[in-house]
């Protein structure tokens, strides 16, 4: 897939000059943090040390007052609560964190948790959940990650006199349900300085509230970081204002004093003696949580999150990681048949959007299929299969493309949807199919231009090897959490070569390992990794020079730690767009 280029402006030279004299660093690093809208000192040290003061109140939040008043008279009457949460790392990590809170506050048999069956109930708040809670005793239901547009089912756990506060994320309609509270930071009438919190950032909020108002110490709860730390990660929100800060300190307990359950993962995914970023969470540890709910039940990932017994944890630990790795399979079987449904299609060169569906397709991968889809069509994909006697899935898209509003434009053929900008989940009968395949396929194209099918490579700027200190890797690696808002930076040097160490590897022969000089540096190797590029090889391999671009990482063999390059494209010395 040929990529375009894209070199982002530079930030103003008289700033980056200024910044970088004041910090006594690199003037690239100093146009980076410009890039990023940092201007002055007092930013900068906002931004490389960021502080626990700086978060927010949470009592800025609609209906944080009502939640912590209804909380406290469940607590000090000793009611049953019950926990309800999604079935992934959000809403997993969410409930171990509520549940974990209130264990101190009062007896585990006042407490209980539920996640609802992917299969059976589907995503959200389910009836089924209710009844279990009103089967249980439960007076109140603290929904994490779901619940914003559950009315129906919030008005149904009224009536048999259970009271809900919803902590929520995803994006409201107008009407609210008539829960005891809504926390949402995307609640149209928001009063809340920041509105990309995570599900489970929604409850820490609730959790730093409830702390506030009955004199909890705040180092009491710092512990809880670790799970919003996994949870800002998996759940791609930005990693910008108060996520940052959370994410920063969530990383820095999860390093340093990981709970039972996360060690476990950490250990099974070979973590140990790793200084464990947000793309270690991302790729090692999200997927492992999220394959409990996927093969089988949530309710396993909260066992493992809330687990205090480190042979229970390494036990748990351990059948969630098979999960994963029969998940791994499905995937890619499943991958594999919907590419060739796709190539086989008569009208592929003119669609712009790919659906796709199969009944006999495993329900809980389809979202990673659907991004598999798009890793390799580049086109908003809507990957399906059959539950139940309806068609359900997953749609992920492209930048620039609103996916919620096109499956929004749909609404009337569907029976439940819901998601965010870039990804979606949406159930339908078996006979709308036809019609949303050509509604959604009429919208995209009266939305989406060529040029945004056009895949590309955002590059903060230019960079020799020769500026590559460790005094300039240092100081990049404070930059870190990466994530939305605060990606890694991207470089491009040209005019480089391998040494003549250059391999293909991996089980396919698909990666490329190289050792790359630059022409006027011919003595300086530096290691890079460039994945699924190996088409590059021969080329390489004949001495001829090539462009790259790249972030710069860590990279840990044997408890030893290097730079290493991740080249993201390669060009043999075209021109850049």
């Amino acid at each position: 897939m040929n990529r375009k280029w894209i070199v982002k402006e530079p930030g103003n030279p008289a700033v980056v000059r200024q910044l970088s004299s004041e910090l006594g660093i690199d003037q690239v690093l100093g146009n980076l943090l410009v890039q990023r809208g940092i201007q002055t000192f007092d930013q900068a040290r906002d931004f490389f040390r960021p502080s626990l003061e700086n978060l927010h109140d949470p009592f800025l939040m609609n209906d944080m007052d009502k939640a912590v008043d209804r909380l406290s008279t469940a607590i000090a009457g000793r009611e049953k609560i019950m926990i309800y949460g999604d079935y992934d790392v959000d809403g997993t990590t969410a409930v171990a964190l509520i549940f974990t809170f209130l264990r101190d506050l009062t007896s585990t048999d006042n407490l209980c948790y539920y996640i609802p069956d992917r299969y059976d109930e589907g995503y959200g708040i389910s009836y089924k959940g209710i009844d279990w809670a009103k089967s249980q005793g439960c007076k109140l239901i603290i929904a994490l990650d779901c619940g914003i547009k559950a009315i129906e089912k919030v008005k149904y756990a009224n009536s048999v006199g259970i009271d809900m506060i919803i902590c929520d994320h995803h994006l409201p309609d107008p009407e609210l349900p008539a829960a005891t509270a809504v926390l949402d930071p995307k609640r149209t009438d928001n009063t809340y300085p920041f509105d990309d919190l995570s599900g489970c950032g929604v409850g820490f909020k609730l959790v730093q509230a409830y702390a506030q108002t009955h004199g909890i110490p705040f180092e009491n709860i710092v512990k809880l970081l670790d799970l919003l730390a996994v949870s800002i990660a998996c759940d791609l929100v930005s990693v910008t204002g108060e996520n940052r800060v959370l994410a920063y300190y969530g990383l820095k307990q999860l390093n340093d004093n990981p709970r039972k359950g996360l060690e476990s993962m950490i250990k099974v995914s070979g973590l140990e003696n790793h200084r464990i970023s947000i793309d270690e969470i991302v790729f090692k540890i999200g997927p492992r949580i999220n394959a409990a709910g996927r093969m089988e039940s949530g309710r396993t990932a909260v066992d493992l999150l809330i687990s205090k017994d480190d042979d229970d944890a390494r036990k748990i630990g351990a059948t969630i990681n098979a999960h994963n790795n029969e998940r791994k399979s499905i995937d890619r079987e499943i991958t594999t048949e919907a590419i060739e449904m796709v190539r086989s299609a008569k009208d592929f060169v003119d669609r712009k959007s790919t659906v796709v569906f199969n009944p006999k397709w495993h329900k809980g991968v389809v979202g990673i299929v659907a991004s598999r889809l798009v890793e390799t069509y580049y086109r908003p994909t809507v990957v399906l299969t059959e539950s139940g006697g309806l068609i359900t899935g997953s749609a992920r898209s492209i930048p620039g493309f609103d996916l919620y509003e096109g499956i929004e434009s749909c609404a009337d053929l569907l029976e439940n949807f819901g998601g965010h900008t870039y990804a979606a989940g949406l159930t339908m009968k078996p006979e709308n199919y036809e019609a949303f395949c050509k509604r959604f396929e009429a919208y995209v194209q009266s939305k989406i231009s060529t040029e945004m099918l056009t895949p590309f490579v955002n590059i903060d700027t230019y960079l020799d090897f020769k500026q590559i200190t460790p005094k300039f890797f240092r100081i990049l690696k404070q930059f870190q959490p990466f994530g939305p808002g605060n990606l890694s930076p991207v470089f491009i040097t040209e005019n480089v070569y391998d040494n003549g160490n250059g391999r293909k590897v991996g089980s396919d022969n698909g990666h490329l390992k190289l050792e790359l000089i630059q022409e006027d540096e011919p003595y300086r190797a530096i290691s890079a990794i460039a994945f699924n590029q190996s088409e590059h090889f021969d080329h390489i391999q004949s001495g001829e020079a090539v462009d790259i671009c790249y972030s710069i990482a860590e990279n840990y063999y044997r408890g030893i730690a290097n730079i290493q390059l991740r080249i993201k494209d390669i060009k043999e010395r075209e021109d850049i767009i």
